[in-house]
């Protein structure tokens, strides 16, 4: 980002800041008053309405930044839904994930039917610009049905077993979801989602798979690219 069109300009607090608070809240999932909190121990008073207001203001630009620099998705997805209750009544959380438990998308419906499987496979597909070699689910009957249509050529796998990881990707919603006591509307748990999910997702290095010197430069990467998608490269 230039620094003549700077999207902080005009705000009292710098970029660092902006920046630290939105990242504490979505890569660990904290509630606003324990970033708050956090953010009050280095000698910063900020409100944990303002660090809301930053979330909504720069978190989905943060997001949609990083997932622009994300490597190409590898070819094996795997696709699963969990509900969620919004105002009493119940919602499903699509999610696809790679191989490599790397999230690819997420998309908050009210039903899972076949209408429902394609139109999550097209905002996929959208999303990605290819098609997966591979998709895996559970054996919820409407995603045959939807890929018989939208991903005729692609081989479909179906066990309750074999979706195992993306059924464990789902843990990082239930975190903030508990913090935020429900989602208020199908709107805010979408946009909150489409925001949490690729920061926190952005973070996650796979460290058991990692020895401790290409865990430390994975995570050098992975801050070089967060500054970068976040205009604060610059800035230090």
């Amino acid at each position: 980002m230039s620094t003549t069109s700077s999207p902080y300009r005009g705000y009292r607090f710098p970029a660092e800041i902006i920046n630290q608070a939105v990242w504490l809240y979505h890569c660990f999932s904290l509630s606003l008053r324990e970033v708050e909190l956090i953010l009050a121990a280095r000698g910063v008073v900020v409100s944990y309405e303002t660090i809301r207001e930053w979330s909504l203001r720069f978190g989905r630009t943060y997001a949609n930044s990083l997932k622009r620099r994300r490597p190409k998705p590898d070819d094996k997805w795997f696709l699963d839904e969990v509900f969620v209750r919004i105002r009493g009544k119940l919602h499903y959380l699509w999610r696809a994930v790679d191989q490599h438990g790397n999230v690819l998308d997420v998309l908050v419906q009210s039903r899972r039917n076949k209408k429902a499987a394609m139109r999550f496979f097209r905002k996929l597909l959208k999303g990605l610009c290819y098609v997966p070699r591979v998709i895996v689910t559970d054996k919820l009957g409407s995603y045959g049905a939807a890929k018989r249509e939208i991903l005729p050529g692609v081989e479909h796998r179906r066990s309750r077993y074999l979706n195992n990881r993306c059924e464990v990707s789902h843990q990082s919603t239930r975190r903030p979801e508990r913090h935020m006591r429900r989602f208020k509307s199908v709107r805010q748990a979408q946009q909150f989602l489409a925001t949490h999910t690729p920061i926190h997702n952005h973070f996650q290095l796979r460290r058991h798979r990692l020895s401790a010197s290409e865990y430390r430069t994975a995570r050098d990467r992975a801050f070089t690219t967060w500054r970068d998608a976040t205009g604060t490269a610059l800035v230090g």
